[in-house]
């Protein structure tokens, strides 16, 4: 398949929400270039500089890139794109947007984005580690391989960090664990990790379930206690969850709210994310309408992870 690879130029503040409306239309995947970031990390040891050409380092524009599928639907998302980057200007003021567009195949980006993808430390334990990177393991550090390939999740993205920090939380050994939305399969993975009894990992997109599978592999937990399969939403889940983490986006939280009690223990817990902060107050009345206690919300950068328990059995 080709894809249509378009760039839009911009600044660090509207970083999120354009890789978001990318994530939203449909992009194979999203490519953040960010100079600033990448001299801040040189700068910390975190990444070597000498991996950047000096030209890079002394951009100060930010380029946020898209690959959409050229199909049938590709001029629709364009459309789609051009004005929700309006609704943008109009949500954080007005910023730069410069749009260029070219095709490309599929083997020439595939794995170009990996220079900006590196190791690094997200919870308090959980460290991301690109499967074609060095990592020398620290004591405590739990530490997941990753090729995200064409699929959504490396850990940097700011809904998958609250998700991180947050199953570092809330999962306890023995949990029965439910991933709605699983992109790469970096929850699961965690989740497993952290020692869950089961883990089932839901996405629509079959890209996001063979990555997921093969990253299971490239982890060694393909005897463990992790099934990836395609499901809309939780049509698919046999478990009875103790937890369930569902990292997409607002409006298909909401539209999956009213089955979730169905697949939760009585007082399990459910993990929202993958929500604007201008959604914020809409998933929380949806959540209240069945009966969901809010136990906390965390906001970074814009987004915002919302958790509550069940108290109710099925409706």
């Amino acid at each position: 398949m080709n894809w249509l690879e378009v760039k839009v130029t911009t600044v660090q503040e509207a970083i999120e929400g354009i890789a978001n409306i990318f994530h939203e239309i449909g992009a194979g995947g999203v490519v953040i270039e960010d100079p600033q970031l990448i001299s801040i990390y040189a700068a910390k040891g975190t990444w070597d500089a000498h991996d950047f050409t000096k030209e890079l380092l002394d951009k100060m524009d930010v380029v946020v890139k898209g690959y959409l599928p050229v199909d049938e639907f590709i001029f629709s998302r364009l459309e789609e794109l051009k004005l929700e980057l309006e609704l943008l200007k109009v949500r954080i003021g007005e910023i730069p947007t410069i749009i260029e567009e070219q095709e490309v195949k599929e083997e020439d980006w595939a794995n170009s984005w990996k220079i900006y993808f590196k190791p690094e430390k997200i919870g308090e334990k959980t460290v991301i580690k690109p499967s074609w990177e060095n990592y020398k393991e620290k004591p405590g550090d739990l530490v997941i391989e990753l090729d995200p390939g064409m699929a959504f999740g490396t850990g940097n993205h700011a809904t998958t960090s609250l998700c991180i920090n947050l199953l570092e939380k809330y999962v306890k050994p023995e949990m029965n664990v439910i991933d709605v939305g699983c992109g790469s399969g970096i929850l699961s993975i965690l989740a497993a990790k952290l020692e869950a009894k089961n883990v089932e990992a839901l996405d629509f997109d079959n890209v996001a379930v063979r990555v997921a599978k093969e990253n299971v592999v490239i982890n060694n937990l393909q005897d463990s206690n992790i099934t990836v399969c395609q499901s809309d939403l939780l049509q698919k889940a046999t478990l009875k969850a103790d937890l369930i983490v569902a990292n997409i986006v607002a409006d298909i939280i909401i539209r999956m709210i009213p089955s979730v009690q169905n697949y939760l223990t009585e007082k399990g817990i459910l993990i929202c994310s993958g929500i604007i902060d201008e959604r914020k107050d809409d998933v929380i009345k949806a959540l209240e309408e069945y009966d969901f206690k809010t136990l906390e919300i965390k906001e970074k950068s814009g987004w915002v992870a919302i958790v509550v328990q069940s108290g109710l059995q099925e409706r």
